[in-house]
C-alpha cells in the first residue's frame, strides 16, 4: 500500500524498488482486504461492484463464485438484488469477508493483500475463504497476514516476525 517507505533494506516489485513506484499505480495493482469488510446500505451486487464500477453482472457473479459466496447469494430471496443493511448487519462475519474477497477478485489486481482475513471466523468460514484463495493462487501474488497456523497452511512461503525481526 506504501504508507511508508523502508528506512533500511528494500522492497522490490517486478525488480523495481518501492520508492521508485508511483503510489497510485501500486494501489491500482493491489487489492486490500481488511479484517472487517465494510458493507454499504446497497444491494449485494452494488457492494461487490464497488471494486469496479463498470463491471457486468456476469463478472460480479464470476468473482462471487471464486470467493465461494455465489451459492449463498442465490439462496437469498432476491439474490444479487438483496438489499444489505448498514454495516452488513444481516450477514455473518464470514459472509461479509467473502463479499470483500469477491470485491478483490472483481478488481482483478495482480497483488492481493489480506490482513487477518480469518481472525474472527469459525472453521467452516475459514475453510471457504482459504478455498477461494486457492482458486486464484496460481495467477496472483497473495500476501497474507495472519496469526493462525491453519490460515498459513495455503502459503508457499511463510515469513515470521518476532521482536521486530523477520525470520
Amino acid at each position: 500500500m506504501r504508507f511508508y517507505d523502508p528506512k533500511s533494506g528494500s522492497i522490490k516489485i517486478n525488480g523495481e524498488t518501492l520508492p521508485n513506484i508511483n503510489t497510485c499505480s501500486l494501489r491500482d495493482n493491489m487489492a486490500y482486504i481488511t479484517q472487517q469488510t465494510y458493507i454499504f446500505n446497497e444491494t449485494i451486487e452494488e457492494n461487490i461492484r464497488l471494486a469496479r464500477r463498470d463491471a457486468t453482472l456476469e463478472e460480479i457473479m464470476e468473482a462471487a463464485k471464486k470467493a465461494s459466496i455465489h451459492d449463498f447469494i442465490l439462496s437469498l430471496p432476491q439474490g444479487y438484488q438483496t438489499k444489505m443493511t448498514e454495516l452488513g448487519g444481516n450477514l455473518s462475519d464470514g459472509e461479509k469477508q467473502r463479499i470483500g474477497i469477491a470485491r478483490a477478485f472483481l478488481h482483478n489486481a495482480p497483488i492481493i493483500l489480506l490482513d487477518e482475513p480469518t481472525s474472527n471466523l469459525d472453521s467452516l468460514n475459514e475453510a471457504m475463504i482459504l478455498k477461494s484463495l486457492l482458486n486464484v493462487k496460481a495467477e496472483k501474488l497473495i500476501i497474507l497476514v495472519s496469526h493462525r497456523q491453519s490460515t498459513m497452511a495455503i502459503c508457499d512461503q511463510v515469513i515470521g516476525i518476532e521482536n521486530g525481526r523477520m525470520s
